[in-house]
């Protein structure tokens, strides 16, 4: 709409309301970086209007630069919101840190919460999978192999197994990571939201693998009764219901710092 607002009135991005903001100083005000960027593509047109100040002698940066809980409100997660804000910090150093004391102690202390909450869940999930990959299910040979070594199940059992542990131990150490660096504003751009997705995509694949590695481990111990395969599905639904909804509530947040736009 705005594109089509300078095609036929180029003029009108000179246009301001009664605080002397035109629309350079309100796209950056309200933090809309779309809008910025069209009108941007006129700036060698209309250089003297990304120059100007409002009546209070803010620059397009200083709006930019102060907190307003207002124009985040598509955003619940402090950690997101910090990360968007701070992609249109350049100067106004003192006025962005002024402004976002309250919103840095909110997302300090949501990530401590969350971090530690997590790196419980998966420091029990590598416990589990550790005390499932060293219990080898089955008989062994008379030469100490397996006897169900070649079969399907039991690979899937051992790789699971062993994915699990991997991806749980990866994902406690981020969430510890996340807790021992220091909360600068600069940290809240990239570096959090970052080691925070590559935290859940690594604690997501370790319930994954744990589920996969009770299934197999279930599957070879209770295969030769044949009176429990009618009972079996149903028991794996019950038990695994509680736990399959837990990624899917995480989801949303996940997927909100996975496309977050500032970390690509």
């Amino acid at each position: 709409m705005v594109d089509l607002i300078l095609d036929r009135f180029p003029e009108a991005i000179k246009d301001m309301d009664n605080q002397g903001k035109n629309a350079v100083l309100l796209a950056a005000e309200n933090l809309h970086l779309g809008v910025y960027r069209v009108l941007e593509r006129w700036k060698v047109v209309h250089r003297s209007v990304f120059c100007q100040v409002d009546a209070d002698g803010n620059s397009a940066l200083h709006l930019a630069s102060r907190y307003d809980e207002n124009r985040s409100r598509e955003y619940t997660t402090p950690v997101i919101k910090m990360s968007r804000e701070f992609a249109w910090y350049q100067t106004a150093v003192e006025i962005l840190i002024e402004s976002h004391k309250k919103l840095n102690n909110e997302a300090h202390q949501w990530l401590t919460t969350t971090c530690s909450a997590y790196s419980l869940i998966g420091t029990l999930i590598a416990t589990v999978a550790f005390a499932s990959s060293s219990t080898i299910p089955g008989e062994y040979n008379d030469d100490g192999r397996p006897r169900l070594e070649g079969e399907v199940p039991f690979t899937v059992f051992s790789i699971s197994s062993l994915m699990a542990f991997c991806s749980s131990m990866s994902a406690t150490v981020f969430f510890i990571t996340i807790l021992s660096v220091r909360y600068e504003l600069k940290s809240f751009k990239v570096g959090l939201p970052k080691r925070l997705q590559s935290a859940f995509t690594f604690l997501f694949v370790s319930i994954a693998s744990i589920l996969v590695s009770f299934i197999s481990g279930f599957y070879i111990n209770m295969r030769n009764i044949n009176k429990l395969h009618g009972a079996t599905y149903l028991m794996f639904a019950v038990m695994f219901l509680p736990v399959t909804l837990f990624p899917f509530v995480q989801i949303p947040l996940y997927m909100i710092i996975r496309f977050n736009p500032i970390m690509k």
